[in-house]
């Protein structure tokens, strides 16, 4: 039996209509010594097989929820027991993420390193892979080099939520995720709550996952990789709004990453209406998105 020797970390998978990958992510969060809740967004049937499984894996909790509302619900969840279990950090992951098998070790090592801090200069909020791979190549975060008390730190604006150490008082402090966003940019709420708390959002350099989004490929667009990433017209509708619902509190706390984020939209759209299937289906849902602001 896997035994919880990491206290410190909790990690929440939130799922919807899983594979048999999730088995093999859970057993393997398991193994790294670490509690694991797996929160279900109102799966079909067919997924009843595989969150069975996980049940049965050691220091594991799988919740299932009747309705679907979106990723920011099982996030609060993990939240909460991460709290009700005295941790200091909460671990999010994505069903189709991988982690290497010292990826809890490194990252949580490198959050403690750095916690000494938390009166000083820098105030965590949250920590980030270093190294995220998915279908474009390496995602790279605009790093900014803080100095601190023991070293300098490499700070950024937002990180995606898959492999992200959250700071549970930190967190809990700004309200948590917010769930009527639903499902997108949900964790660019939560960075954006934590910046204007006073935290910072910290990338650990070395630290290394590998994340797929959907239906993603990578195509060259003007001599750059850019990811394509095959969401649906009704997904790019959701995407557009929460990203236009947050840009006035991202303008006045940072116009660069505003107009950065801005942009990564403008072209995420212009990829669904140029390069992918259902052109004009997801066409409209970015229309709808503008409309819905």
């Amino acid at each position: 039996m896997s035994a919880v020797v990491n206290p410190s970390v909790l990690a929440l998978i939130a799922t919807y209509s899983p594979d048999s990958h999730l088995l093999a992510l859970v057993t393997d969060m398991s193994a790294q010594g670490i509690e694991v809740v797996v929160s279900d967004d109102a799966s079909p049937c067919t997924a009843d097989p595989v969150l069975r499984d996980c049940g049965l894996v050691p220091g594991v909790t799988v919740i299932r929820h009747a309705h679907n509302e979106g990723i920011a619900r099982g996030l609060n969840e993990g939240l909460r027991s991460a709290h009700d279990s005295g941790c200091r950090w909460l671990l999010t992951c994505d069903q189709d993420s991988q982690f290497p098998e010292t990826y809890v070790a490194d990252i949580s090592s490198y959050a403690q390193s750095i916690d000494s801090l938390w009166e000083d200069s820098v105030r965590v909020g949250a920590v980030g892979a270093g190294i995220v791979i998915n279908a474009s190549g390496q995602l790279k975060y605009p790093i900014t080099r803080v100095a601190g008390a023991s070293g300098p730190v490499d700070v950024t604006e937002e990180v995606i939520a898959s492999g992200t150490l959250w700071n549970v008082e930190a967190l809990l402090e700004v309200g948590g995720f917010d769930e009527s966003l639903g499902l997108d940019a949900v964790d660019a709420a939560a960075c954006l709550r934590l910046r204007e708390a006073g935290y910072r959002v910290v990338v650990a350099p070395g630290v290394r996952m590998e994340h797929e989004l959907g239906n993603s490929h990578s195509v060259q667009l003007l001599g750059r990789t850019v990811l394509a990433t095959g969401h649906s017209g009704a997904r790019r509708a959701t995407m557009m709004r929460n990203r236009l619902h947050l840009a006035p509190a991202e303008f006045r706390q940072s116009p660069k990453h505003a107009f950065r984020t801005l942009r990564r939209v403008s072209v995420n759209a212009l990829m669904g209406a140029t390069v992918e299937g259902d052109r004009w289906e997801k066409v409209k849902g970015s229309i709808r998105g503008i409309r819905k602001k």
